[in-house]
């Protein structure tokens, strides 16, 4: 069933390969505006279920909609539906051999034949949204990892996203770097992105979610706001990896 209100909606969805089961009976909605956090141990399924929002996994069992489209059938345009999603992986993944400009304006130029001075211009504008914008005619290899990031968060919204994933975007950096990188997704949040991440950010997941889902073993166990989970949560294993967490 098709609820308007919804930018994601993830109905019954299994994820199987061979016989690891991944993810069982996940049902998530993500309305407009909103910012979900993702939490749970490593291997839990939270980067497979963005994953499978992006459209880089397809779903064993179960249907994704996005803006109401099921992206689980076969003649949905997985590309087109794609175009509303921004991702930024753990990885910065930028091209070597070009600047951060050149980085920022290929998307819009060679996939949706934007006018290059104009995505020049707008590229310009959102490297100034993640404060990087004296480093425009720069090559990535003479950038630190958080700045790297950045550009790579300035990336993907230059493609306009109605929806923007985060896959632990800071665990590949120095402890030095995460700030800045934290700070770009605050203001995102700020400015009504409607937002997924997977982070193992704690202070910052209670800082910015609407709500925060805590997966373990491919299921979600607890889902509420950032108090409920963080201050009063319900379930013994969700005890068990915030006491962990949070002291270390």
């Amino acid at each position: 069933m098709t609820d308007t209100t919804y930018r994601v909606q993830m109905q019954d969805v299994y994820k199987d390969y061979g016989t690891n089961h991944v993810i069982k009976d996940v049902n998530l909605n993500v309305k407009n505006n909103e910012v979900v956090v993702l939490i749970g141990p490593s291997g839990a399924g939270k980067s497979t279920v963005l994953r499978m929002i992006n459209g880089l996994e397809t779903t064993t069992k179960g249907h994704i909609l996005i803006d109401g489209a099921d992206i689980s059938q076969a003649h949905v345009d997985i590309n087109h539906i794609r175009e509303k999603i921004g991702m930024v992986f753990q990885h910065f993944n930028l091209f070597p051999h070009m600047t951060v400009l050149e980085n920022v304006i290929l998307a819009p130029v060679e996939l949706k034949k934007a006018d290059k001075a104009a995505a020049t211009a707008e590229a310009r504008q959102f490297l100034e949204t993640v404060g990087l914008t004296e480093k425009a005619d720069a090559m990535p290899a003479s950038l630190s990892g958080g700045q790297q990031q950045r550009v790579a968060i300035a990336r993907a919204l230059a493609m306009h996203p109605d929806i923007m994933l985060f896959d632990e975007p800071t665990s590949a950096l120095d402890p030095e770097m995460v700030g800045d990188v934290l700070q770009v997704m605050r203001k995102l949040a700020q400015q009504g992105m409607t937002m997924v991440i997977v982070t193992h950010e704690m202070g910052f997941a209670k800082e910015v979610a609407d709500r925060v889902v805590f997966f373990d073993g491919g299921k979600i166990l607890e889902q509420g706001t950032p108090t409920e989970i963080f201050d009063h949560p319900q379930e013994e294993r969700t005890q068990a990896f915030l006491n962990k967490v949070l002291q270390a």
